[in-house]
């Protein structure tokens, strides 16, 4: 169907919950209104991550897969029995209803045989969705933050370390109220995760750029660099090229589900000074005459 979830997010129904998490995610990165603003996008973007509601969580998948939950996340209502043109003296195929009292009598006065409302008419209330603006660094060590609802309300929830963006954390029975005794629906709250300054994530590694000096690249040496969790010492070999990446084990992003720390790159911007100086000039063009080479060969 157009709305099957496994197919808006392109995995099979057997998928793992690592396929549908990578499936999702790949998606959220392409679609993402801050990377795609198109209308096209923007639809698609929703579609999918009301699919990922469904499919990213065991319970939810697992009611929908049994048919008890649509795509949309709300139960599927009883259908009317339904009388096929063949039957004699009962209509053309209309709804057929064969004890009226009982029927109304639920509906509309709580009474007849069950003492109450059919449970089968009991529905969920609705999901909300929210989204949430936080710090690359919140997003790195988790976070306790605040979402202001439109009536004024207010919800309290932890950013789990390592949240990426365009993640959706799920409130459970913080949405709309159900009718005749449903449960309350759930809160959806998308993750952004401001840019920042020094810092670029790509799975589970950090980014980062660092400039050194002239001599720092030719003679090696000692520098601070900093990481999410502050700044740290890092070894400059002799002879380090600008483009170069180095590696700082363990001070990357920890990811949730396997428990491992991913690491930061650091690549090497060999910056010079802002005005060369005579000395300079000449030791270079001395040493040029002797140790000529071509690196773009």
């Amino acid at each position: 169907m157009a709305d099957d979830p496994y197919e808006i997010l392109g995995v099979p129904r057997g998928a793992t919950d690592e396929q549908i998490r990578r499936a999702y995610l790949k998606l959220v990165k392409e679609l993402h209104p801050d990377v795609n603003p198109s209308k096209t996008a923007e639809e698609r973007f929703k579609k999918v991550t009301a699919a990922h509601d469904i499919l990213g969580d065991t319970d939810r998948r697992r009611q929908f897969d049994a048919g008890e939950i649509d795509a949309s996340g709300e139960p599927r209502r009883p259908a009317w029995r339904s009388q096929g043109a063949g039957a004699a003296g009962r209509g053309r195929g209309g709804p057929i209803f064969e004890d009226f009292g009982d029927v109304f009598s639920d509906l509309f006065s709580g009474g007849g045989r069950a003492g109450g409302a059919r449970s089968g008419f009991s529905t969920r209330g609705r999901d909300v969705r929210y989204t949430l603006d936080v710090d690359f660094l919140e997003a790195v060590q988790g976070a306790k933050k605040r979402v202001t609802l439109p009536d004024a309300g207010v919800l309290d929830l932890n950013v789990p370390e390592g949240v990426s963006d365009g993640q959706v954390l799920r409130l459970r029975g913080r949405g709309e109220a159900g009718s005749a005794g449903g449960e309350a629906g759930d809160a959806l709250v998308e993750i952004r995760v401001r840019p920042h300054r020094d810092f670029r994530r790509e799975g589970d590694d950090i980014l980062v750029d660092l400039p050194i000096t002239i001599d720092e690249a030719v003679l090696g040496g000692k520098v601070e660099v900093p990481t999410a969790s502050g700044r740290v010492q890092l070894t400059i070999p002799k002879g380090t090229s600008s483009g170069q990446v180095l590696r700082l084990k363990g001070k990357g992003v920890r990811n949730a589900t396997t428990g491992a720390t991913g690491d930061e790159l650091v690549t090497i911007k060999i910056v010079l000074p802002d005005a060369i100086d005579e000395g300079l000039s000449y030791f270079l063009s001395e040493w040029r005459q002797k140790h000529r080479y071509d690196p773009r060969k």
